[in-house]
């Protein structure tokens, strides 16, 4: 006779869980490409952290790190795990929060840069917004220094500032280089005095820009700088001047100028997240929380 036990030992799946809290030691490590920022940042020792890592290793069977010259980086399988896991923490979260009666909600005032608004932000606004239809999201677009001031005086509760790269009282996002942008194909580079169009006499890039020019021995006037970006890509877009702007941020029918005799070449610049120095609501919390995973391992162009 057939043994009917068989069948269901054969049969039955063998049920494995995931421990959440290794995926999310996985995917702050990640997310920092360090082992010691990940542990500064989930308030464990580095000990902790790798043992942590190790552990998920042993579980899933195959390596998630590997290290080169520039820090920790991914494997293959890493990659794969990393997008499945952050989605597996989001939704923990969201549903922690909700059982918990503790669903985010308020209102956040984000201070964001002309040039990053419509670019690399509207992503993780888009996210945060469809995430939190309850909190109401302002946003103030002003020049880097004078979303400082605003930060400083509680005005906004958020800002993402672009300051030259280097130490900052912010926590560093991404990286990227500054450079200079004309119409495709257009000979503005080539006029003297250089025309050149800012969206304001308060960018953060203004210091350096002028700084190389007259370093380059450049002669250059103003073409624009009233506050608008529309307007200074417009002046770009129809060859009447050149502009600068981080890399990953210029429109695809621009084109990225090459430094040279008749350019000089730029510095990077940092896109750094500020928060207030005391407390900040769980509202804009979360809503930082949202910027890192948006922005931090965002390539940026070549």
């Amino acid at each position: 006779m057939f043994d009917m036990t068989c069948i269901s030992i054969y049969n039955a799946k063998v049920i494995r869980n995931l421990d959440t809290a290794l995926i999310r030691t996985f995917v702050t490590v990640a997310d920092r490409a360090s082992m010691t920022a990940a542990a500064n940042a989930l308030n464990l020792t580095q000990g902790a952290v790798s043992q942590q890592i190790k552990r998920l290793e042993d579980v899933l069977s195959c390596s998630l790190f590997e290290r080169d010259r520039r820090g920790l980086r991914l494997t293959r399988a890493g990659e794969r795990l990393f997008g499945k896991g952050k989605r597996l923490l989001s939704l923990n979260d969201e549903i922690w929060a909700e059982m918990a009666g503790s669903a985010v909600a308020g209102r956040v005032r984000l201070g964001v840069p002309y040039d990053l608004v419509g670019t690399l932000l509207a992503p993780v606004l888009k996210a945060y917004a469809e995430a939190h239809p309850q909190v109401e999201i302002s946003l103030v677009c002003a020049s880097s220094p004078e979303l400082a001031t605003a930060l400083a005086a509680g005005t906004i509760d958020l800002a993402i500032i672009e300051e030259r790269a280097g130490p900052t009282a912010g926590e560093c996002l991404l990286v990227d280089r500054l450079v200079w942008v004309g119409a495709r194909g257009g000979s503005a580079r080539l006029k003297r005095p250089l025309p050149v169009s800012m969206v304001a006499d308060t960018c953060a890039f203004r210091p350096s820009v002028l700084a190389a020019l007259g370093a380059h021995g450049l002669d250059w006037r103003t073409v624009f700088e009233n506050g608008n970006i529309d307007a200074t890509t417009a002046t770009v877009r129809s060859d009447l001047a050149v502009t600068t702007w981080l890399a990953s941020t210029v429109p695809a029918d621009l084109d990225i100028l090459s430094s040279g005799p008749d350019l000089p070449a730029l510095p990077s610049f940092a896109i750094n997240l500020h928060l207030p120095k005391h407390g900040i609501e769980p509202a804009a919390r979360e809503f930082a929380r949202y910027i890192r995973d948006g922005l931090v391992r965002r390539p940026v162009a070549a």
